[in-house]
């Protein structure tokens, strides 16, 4: 019997962290090899029919020039474009900091888009942290008090490489969420950082986050990068898949081509990206 076809698919792709330096052996990551990954990526995207490709962030591993090399890769790819913003991607010159998502050509740090019934909240989780905002901004400081606190706590992931969205973005967040379910949208929640499971790469206000989607039934996943190796866990049918970085290791590609299905969502994983079939809720 011929499978239904999904109501539409999307390409995923995390962490090509590219520049101009010299592998790291002891994270076994290869700066440099990235374009050609992502290149290979885009061939097997372009062979699809697919309403977008999104990049989970950390496109580059520092410097704004690397923007300049990386790019261009994207250029051939027959889809729409979309990026979200990751911690290296705001490894650049202070003078830099306010032009990383203009650079990637995103409409604002943090958006939404709506396709076939499905909205896309798309995260920016730097907000809050100690590398993205200008010298001298308040969500610096807040950042540091509360770097501060999750050190003091204990905390897996009190490290200077994660961050948060601020408050006011958790309130944009929340709207989004409801007025989705208004319209009868299901949902899918992207940022560079994870929530869920419990990691050292979790972003510092993982508790709200899982208690807001996990509680709001038209919430049916939530993707991320940043931890490299890649997670996935599950609460009370709210998905959360943290795919693999693509400049690790020397040669193997890491990629998804995500189909969506009235009833679930099958992740097909390329490389090292594992394929998973997600049960929707509801």
């Amino acid at each position: 019997m011929t499978q239904p076809l999904p109501l539409f698919r999307f390409g995923v792709v995390a962490d090509p962290q590219y520049a101009a330096r010299e592998p790291h052996a002891g994270m076994d990551r290869y700066y440099e090899n990235s374009p050609a990954k992502l290149k290979a990526a885009i061939e097997v995207f372009n062979a699809e029919d697919l309403s977008f490709v999104i990049t989970l962030g950390d496109i580059i591993d520092r410097d704004f020039k690397s923007f300049d090399a990386i790019l261009p890769v994207y250029d051939a790819l027959k889809h729409d474009n979309l990026f979200l913003l990751g911690n290296h991607d705001f490894a650049v010159a202070p003078e830099h900091l306010e032009d990383v998502a203009a650079r990637l050509g995103m409409p604002a740090p943090y958006y939404s888009l709506a396709s076939h019934g499905w909205r896309f909240i798309v995260l920016d989780g730097n907000e809050v942290s100690t590398f993205a905002p200008p010298e001298g901004h308040p969500y610096r400081e807040i950042a540091v008090e509360k770097l501060a606190e999750l050190r003091a706590a204990g905390a897996i992931n009190a490290e200077a490489w994660n961050a948060m969205i601020s408050d006011r973005q958790f309130d944009w967040l929340k709207a989004e969420i409801a007025d989705a379910a208004e319209r009868g949208e299901r949902v899918i929640v992207m940022n560079h950082y994870p929530v869920y499971p419990p990691n050292q790469h979790d972003c510092w206000d993982r508790e709200r986050m899982i208690e807001l989607l996990t509680k709001s039934p038209n919430v049916m996943a939530y993707f991320n990068g940043h931890n490299h190796v890649g997670n996935y866990g599950a609460i009370e049918g709210c998905h959360f898949v943290n795919f693999k970085g693509m400049v690790d290791t020397e040669t193997e590609n890491t990629f998804a081509i995500v189909d969506v299905h009235a009833d679930r969502i099958e992740i097909r994983g390329f490389g090292r990206e594992e394929s998973r079939v997600l049960a929707l809720r509801g």
